[in-house]
């Protein structure tokens, strides 16, 4: 997600917020924010969910679409996601 640069602050405290939530959702097991190394308003949430029915539950869910919707408002991009597979580990 590439954020406005005045915005990065207020996304990483809008997350610390939603966080445990997305935690405890059933099958999620693992959520992190990662923040670019040199491009500090570019950030990626990295999940690990146990089946790809659990990731849309949570995807399809009021608490999702809430958190989407305010989250949007501090892009300065269209946000990207991606689905992966482990291959080697």
């Amino acid at each position: 997600m590439t954020f406005l640069e005045e915005s990065v602050s207020e996304f990483i405290a809008f997350f610390e917020t939603r966080k445990q939530t997305i935690r405890n959702f059933p099958g999620c097991e693992s959520l992190q924010l990662w923040q670019d190394t040199t491009h500090k308003n570019i950030c990626f949430t990295h999940s690990v969910w146990r089946s790809p029915a659990d990731l849309d539950h949570y995807r399809f869910s009021e608490f999702f679409k809430d958190t989407w919707r305010q989250a949007k408002l501090l892009f300065a991009d269209k946000a990207e996601a991606w689905s992966l597979d482990v291959i080697v580990q």
